[in-house]
């Protein structure tokens, strides 16, 4: 418990000098990671030097200290490990001590325990890279992540005892419908009549439950949108990721404090119809 307590101060100690010298040099952390880790290397080299002569306690491990304070100051602090494993396809907070995620669709309770005050700071900060908000007035958000991932916030009020927050990870695993034959989603003529059919120019419905594949299987059909057509797509928050030619991407907007301002899905489809669309994606 001593040792965890002098990690914690020392982590505490050296975040605020890298945090100093971030501010001192103009640094966006959210946009310039590397430049945050490249101070917080220094920060912790200094440190390091400073306990040969017995004057500070030394560092066990450089490079996780180094990874600890570019989460703390870049990144989403303790959640950023999480974020970071390839393996995990969700995270979600129901409170501060009951920190779940889900690899290969089952669900896992975490050993991370955190601050309702952590969880506040983290919500913040990813609502201000997103550039959406939260309060009373609008205590539901959907916002994207700089990673890809979806984030979603339902306020405590709404929620019973503490905010519930949720962030699903975009994990491309397939780009084409060719690579969920590979994957074994579906068969070859499966994949065959699909792409004939949005060749073709027929209307395509995706429907399914929560994490059943709809994301990744329309962004595999919207691949096969010949590169002739001019497409529009209307979302809520930007998922989708296909590579074409000629593609303008809608995003949903929420209404400003003043609670004007508010763009809606059918007023985005509204506008797409007046864009010249070979096919519109909702």
């Amino acid at each position: 418990m001593a040792q965890s307590t002098a990690h914690d101060e020392l982590v505490e100690r050296l975040d605020v000098d890298v945090r100093s010298l971030v501010r001192r040099e103009g640094v966006d952390p959210q946009r310039d990671s590397a430049v945050v880790r490249r101070i917080a290397e220094g920060v912790v080299r200094d440190h390091d030097e400073r306990s040969l002569t017995g004057a500070v306690a030394p560092v066990a491990d450089v490079e996780a200290l180094v990874g600890e304070l570019v989460a703390r100051v870049s990144g989403f602090g303790p959640l950023q490990p999480l974020l970071d494993d390839p393996s995990v396809e969700e995270v979600w907070i129901n409170d501060p001590s009951r920190v779940f995620v889900a690899r290969n669709g089952r669900h896992e309770l975490t050993n991370l325990m955190l601050s309702p005050g952590q969880v506040t700071e983290l919500v913040e900060r990813m609502l201000k890279s997103s550039g959406r908000r939260i309060d009373v007035s609008s205590p539901f958000v959907d916002a994207m992540l700089p990673e890809g991932h979806r984030l979603h916030v339902v306020l405590e009020g709404i929620s019973r005892g503490f905010s519930a927050v949720n962030i699903r990870k975009f994990v491309l695993r397939a780009a084409r419908l060719g690579d969920l034959v590979e994957l074994g989603s579906l068969t070859a003529p499966a994949a065959a009549f699909l792409e004939a059919a949005v060749r073709a120019g027929l209307n395509v419905l995706v429907a399914g439950g929560t994490q059943a594949g709809k994301t990744t299987m329309l962004n595999c059909l919207a691949a096969a949108i010949p590169g002739g057509d001019r497409v529009v797509s209307a979302e809520e928050v930007y998922e989708l990721r296909f590579p074409h030619p000629d593609w303008v991407p809608l995003q949903t907007r929420q209404a400003g404090l003043e609670g004007t301002g508010e763009i809606r899905l059918r007023d985005l489809v509204k506008e797409s119809l007046r864009m010249r669309p070979s096919r519109i994606i909702v």
